[in-house]
């Protein structure tokens, strides 16, 4: 299962290339909000981290924007600016038209928002390259997603779709390993998320025990 990084701060980004070789990365207006820069500019200086390599960028285009040519216009300007970038397509009529135009110009999507096999199914038709089911907001408002990736992957490989899933709206160690059991083809998270699951109380306590162990050794003879 590929890592890719839920962010658009750029010092977010050159740590987990840097630390973790990042596979990819995920973006959204949210996290070109929390940059504090403007969209065109942080954009274009991730564009720059990922130059040269052949990892993934998704890159939404504006959600206001409802006609279905107007975001293949948006996403077909938004593709011209790195080969990296995967262009961000939100789960709708207008949505999914969109996408299967811009896969039959060679540009590759992200179907975002998923939130039911139906809509994975949808943008798996159009030719989406990548479909992002939302987990930790189905939970936040009591929805079960216990076999959400499941059945989404199971259709998938059942219909003989191209399209890759990418788990997204991760908040924890456990989701990571569920959806990784599930069969998603890749995970998005947050820098804390991914550092909080490489942490655990019991490496901690053994790490303890064999520190107080190594000082209690004899030196020398």
């Amino acid at each position: 299962m590929k890592l890719f990084l839920d962010s658009a701060i750029t010092d977010e980004i050159k740590h987990s290339l840097e630390y973790w070789d990042l596979d990819g990365l995920t973006t959204n207006p949210k996290h070109v909000q929390n940059s504090g820069k403007p969209f065109m500019k942080v954009i274009e200086e991730i564009a720059e981290l990922f130059a040269g390599t052949e990892k993934p960028v998704s890159v939404e285009v504006d959600p206001h924007i409802i006609d279905w040519e107007q975001i293949v216009e948006q996403g077909i300007g938004l593709s011209k600016m790195s080969p990296n970038f995967v262009i961000k397509v939100g789960a709708s009529e207008n949505g999914f038209k969109a996408i299967r135009e811009l896969t039959r110009l060679g540009i590759r999507t992200n179907a975002t928002l998923i939130f039911s096999v139906a809509q994975a199914w949808h943008a798996a038709r159009a030719g989406a390259y990548f479909i992002s089911p939302f987990i930790g907001w189905k939970e936040t408002y009591g929805d079960s997603t216990t076999t959400f990736i499941l059945e989404v992957a199971e259709m998938l490989d059942r219909h003989q779709y191209d399209s890759e899933i990418i788990a997204a709206a991760i908040r924890n160690g456990r989701q990571i390993a569920d959806v990784a059991l599930a069969g998603a083809h890749c995970v998005t998270a947050g820098l804390s998320v991914y550092q909080e699951s490489m942490q655990n109380p019991y490496t901690v306590h053994g790490e303890k025990v064999f520190q107080n162990a190594w000082d209690a050794t004899p030196k020398s003879e």
